[in-house]
This record gives structure tokens, sequence and C-alpha cells, in this order.
């Protein structure tokens, strides 16, 4: 077992505090406190740059059983702030296993905390709504009013403009897959997609890639002229952290005038519903997990789902709506909550989903989406 066994101590905003034990990294860290639902998967929350600069309590009791892979990371490192999980499993047993998971966030400089009752900060949590957190171990444990002092003088997630600090700096092409599973040589791809990085998990253009989609992943402040340059059939808004709010609509409203097929999954629905005259409002928990039921009021289906959002879009649910790129509705909805699950235009090509389709909820109720965005993309060219 290589858990550390220094004392560790989680103060949240509002006062409450858990006692427990070092997981990872000890030190201190900041964030939001929010609850993750899935029991699985717990590699791909942790390396999902949405969760940047967040504190992940997992509700699922026993965390690190089948330790760390170099298969299943969504990105090239952690990104939460903090991690609370109750029993840390003491041995991995999976063949893919590389190292613990205790190992991989020292690695990494994650501080998290063990021991707690996970279930009892979970229903804290629901029933206040997500706050700040401190996480405290080792030497910087002090007296529990020092410390929720410091926790309150963090910065609130609302207000918060983050994309930029986890997306690419540079361009990348990732590209279209053949029929023989072999790379197809750049620019003789079915299709090109124009990708903005909100914050994308290496899936997402994977999936795209599986489809014979050639897709050049550009930063977050790509500006049409970037985004036009790839002569794109398509153009695809990625997931990201922060209060959407604060992000840049330029790109998206240039796609729309032009209408180019768009696609946006989580952040880009965020931002596709602001441009279309929505707005966008902060939930009290969100939805964080790989099981969340959400109904395609085109099909009637509901399917299993991922989600990691904070935020959503404030649009009506009864009817299609005029907006300025014509008629949207809402094609989809939480069935736990009725918050807005997805959007698209009716007079031009373009739709979204706030959860994650790249992911293996259900585990594969939401592909059919990538497929929808093929046809648009086929539609528009013929």
């Amino acid at each position: 077992m290589t858990t550390s066994k220094a004392p560790a101590v989680l103060v949240l905003e509002d006062g409450r505090t858990f006692r427990g034990r070092a997981y990872g990294a000890v030190g201190e860290t900041f964030g939001e406190a929010v609850f993750n639902t899935g029991m699985t998967g717990y590699q791909e929350t942790l390396t999902d740059p949405s969760y940047h600069r967040q504190v992940v309590v997992m509700t699922a009791p026993h965390v690190g059983n089948t330790g760390v892979n170099d298969e299943d990371p969504e990105s090239k490192r952690i990104w939460v702030a903090g991690y609370v999980v109750r029993d840390p499993a003491r041995v991995p047993s999976n063949w893919r296993a590389r190292r613990t998971l205790d190992e991989e966030l020292r690695t990494q400089g994650v501080v998290g905390i063990s021991g707690i009752d996970t279930r009892a900060l979970t229903r804290h949590l629901r029933e206040r709504g997500a706050m700040r957190v401190g996480i405290f171990s080792g030497e910087a444990v002090a007296d529990e009013g020092t410390l929720l002092t410091r926790v309150r003088q963090a910065p609130e997630m609302a207000g918060s403009d983050l994309a930029g600090e986890v997306a690419t700096t540079e361009p990348y092409v990732v590209p279209a897959i053949g029929p023989d599973g072999e790379a197809v040589p750049i620019g003789t791809a079915r299709f090109t997609v124009a990708a903005i990085d909100l914050g994308i998990k290496g899936m997402t253009p994977h999936r795209m890639a599986e489809r014979g989609i050639e897709v050049h992943v550009l930063p977050a402040d790509a500006t049409p002229e970037q985004v036009y340059a790839v002569n794109p059939d398509g153009v695809f808004l990625s997931n990201g952290p922060g209060d959407p709010a604060t992000a840049d609509l330029t790109v998206v409203k240039a796609v729309l005038d032009r209408k180019t097929p768009l696609f946006g999954i989580c952040f880009g629905n965020q931002l596709f519903g602001r441009a279309l005259g929505f707005g966008t409002y902060k939930l009290k928990y969100g939805h964080r997990g790989i099981n969340q039921p959400v109904q395609d009021r085109t099909t009637g289906k509901v399917e299993v789902t991922a989600h990691n959002h904070g935020f959503a879009v404030d649009a009506p649910l009864d009817g299609p709506v005029d907006t300025p790129y014509g008629r949207a509705e809402v094609t989809h909805v939480c069935l736990n909550d009725d918050v807005v699950e997805g959007l698209q235009l009716l007079d031009q090509p373009a739709f979204s989903v706030q959860y994650h389709p790249e992911a293996a909820a259900g585990p594969h109720d939401a592909a059919y989406l990538f497929d929808r965005f093929v046809q648009l993309m086929e539609g528009q060219r013929a």
C-alpha cells in the first residue's frame, strides 16, 4: 500500500470540514467541489480538461482498483485540482496497469484526500450546491479558521474564463482512419473538420477519424480566417472548462453566417446556445458521471450518457423558437431535471448536445451523433 498516512483535512467554503489521510501529493490545493457518480472511468475523469480547477469527489467508494494505464487518458496530464476518495485500492488488479493511481497523483502533484465519508460530502453538495473547497495535508494543515479564510479567497467558477488555459497552443491534425485501420494520407480524407479546442478530449477527434474525417484541431482563440484556411466541410466546438458567458462567439457566429455544418458538445453546446440568443446559467451542483438519462425528443429514445457540466443553456422546451439564424429547438432533455441537453437549427445544418457522445456510457447510445454530423456534411456537399 503506497497511500500516505499524513493527516489531511478538506474545508468547504460554508465551514464544513472532513478529516482523513493524504492521497496522492501532500500539500494544499483549491478549487470548486463537485461530485462524479460514475463507478468506473476514473482515468478519463482525471484527464478530462473540463475538470480544470475543480476538486472531484468520487461517489463510488472504491477507487484505483484497476490502477493506471497508458491507453485510457483523455489528455497528456491530469487536470483536476484535487481528488477525494473514500477507500483507495491497496493493490491494483488489471493486466493493463502500469502503476497505482496514488503514484500517478503524486507524480503529477495532485493533492487528494482519502478515508472520508464521501457519501455525506456528496449529500452536502447536493443540498448546498457546488462550492469552493480546499484540501490540506501534511505541513499545510493549520487551524480551521485560517484554512477557511484561504478557501474563501479562492476564485469562484462563475465568471472564470478557463478554456484558453487548457487548449492547445498550436494547431495539429488527427488523420482519418481508413477501412484497413490505417491512417489516411493528409489531404485525401472523405471530409475535413476544423475542431476548436476549448478543452477537447482525445477520444473526440478519434471518433471522427473513425468515420473518415480528417480533424484539424485549432486553438481556442482561432480566428474565422484560421478556421476556413483548412477548407473545412464542417466545424466542431469541443467541451471545456469555465463559465460559457465569458467565451468569445466570433467564430461560432461566422460559421453560422456561412451555413457551414456545425456540431458542438458540452461547452460547445453552450456557445452554440449563446450564439442563437439563449442565455446560460450555473447549475446548483451540475451533472457529472456516466449514468445520466437523456431523451432524444426527435425520436423518443432514451440514452444513458456521460456528463461533465456545471452550466446549462436556458432555452424553452415547448417548441421551435425564432433566432437570428432561423428556427431552433431543444432536441435533448435530461430526464432527471429537464435541463437542456441538445439544440438544433431547423433551417440550416447546425446542432449540439450537452453530454459527451465520445465516451463509452451506454456504451454506444450516443455514437449516432457523429454519424449525424457526417450526414450534415454529406447533405451540404450535395
